[in-house]
């Protein structure tokens, strides 16, 4: 058998417990992580990860912003007002070839594919709306504006050809306005459960929407980066297992972050993948070493690639 560069790192991620190399020893420098919104799964990723940073490697202090998450992350990358920021994988490939909704390329590389994003089309249990057609001439809540899924939102009504009344809300003000009846449905991106959405359902009853039936026209205008996840019965208290579109979450790198400074923060990745899953998220969401340099079109930091073959041996 022909053993791959990839197939060599494959192997060498799935033994990486235990594994030990030196750390990072360059000059003291800032990591400022661009993350998303809070209550959502981006910034409590993020904020666990500078954790693990700094203590693996004192020399760097990573802290992580709160930020409107993918669009604004890549443009704080572009400006060199972020060293790392969470995008998903189809925002990044439409900014690497400067698709929609970025007129040009942004020069961008990547730490790892860290774990899978949810869509999730959320109502409320009791306001009569079971399909994405019933939405038809609504309000609906598509995400900041700055967000990945406010990208989503408009190429999933766009291509289920459903006439919407979009509003662009952040998070919070989605699930207010969800609540107080100022929209029918609330579009969100991120990890199952959701913190924010948890607590939205104590007191206003949601559901979730399937949104597999929708994935081969996005993928025939999009491409594979879109596939189908499977959301567990009880995931939210409640609402029965169902099946929506996922997309890869992707760790990126500003242009001019050191290779060193990538390796490290690719080594606290492959090392300590089980304490970088958020305590809300335990059960339904993890880090797969195997899958961190499954990034798609994005080609990996040299820095992070290095790290991952040393880490094999």
């Amino acid at each position: 058998m022909t053993v791959t560069r990839r197939t060599a790192l494959l192997a060498g991620l799935a033994t990486l417990a235990g594994c030990s190399t030196a750390g990072y020893r360059g000059p003291e420098r800032e990591v400022v992580v661009a993350a998303g919104e809070s209550g959502g799964f981006y910034l409590a990723f993020a904020e666990l990860l500078a954790q693990q940073l700094n203590l693996a490697e004192p020399r760097l202090r990573a802290t992580a912003v709160a930020t409107e998450a993918s669009v604004e992350n890549l443009r704080r990358l572009r400006d060199g007002r972020a060293d790392l920021g969470l995008v998903l994988g189809d925002v990044a490939e439409s900014a690497f070839a400067g698709a929609e909704p970025f007129s040009v390329p942004i020069a961008f590389s990547a730490i790892g594919r860290v774990y899978e994003n949810y869509h999730q089309l959320v109502v409320r249990a009791d306001g009569g709306v079971r399909s994405l057609a019933d939405l038809t001439g609504r309000p609906v809540a598509m995400g900041a504006s700055g967000s990945g899924v406010a990208v989503f939102s408009t190429r999933l009504f766009a291509r289920a050809e459903v006439p919407v009344k979009a509003k662009n809300l952040l998070l919070g003000e989605a699930i207010n306005a969800l609540a107080a009846h100022e929209v029918d449905a609330l579009l969100w991106s991120g990890g199952i459960p959701t913190p924010a959405l948890t607590e939205l359902n104590r007191t206003t009853p949601i559901t979730l929407l399937p949104l597999d039936s929708h994935l081969p026209a996005l993928r025939a205008g999009y491409g594979p980066v879109y596939d189908q996840v499977h959301v567990p019965a009880q995931a939210y208290q409640g609402v029965g297992e169902l099946r929506t579109i996922g997309v890869a979450n992707l760790l990126l790198a500003a242009p001019s972050l050191p290779d060193d400074v990538a390796a490290a923060v690719a080594r606290v990745l492959a090392g300590h993948a089980a304490d970088l899953v958020p305590a809300a998220a335990v059960g339904t969401q993890f880090l797969d070493v195997r899958t961190l340099i499954g990034t798609g079109k994005v080609p990996l930091h040299p820095g992070a690639a290095s790290a991952y073959r040393a880490l094999h041996g």
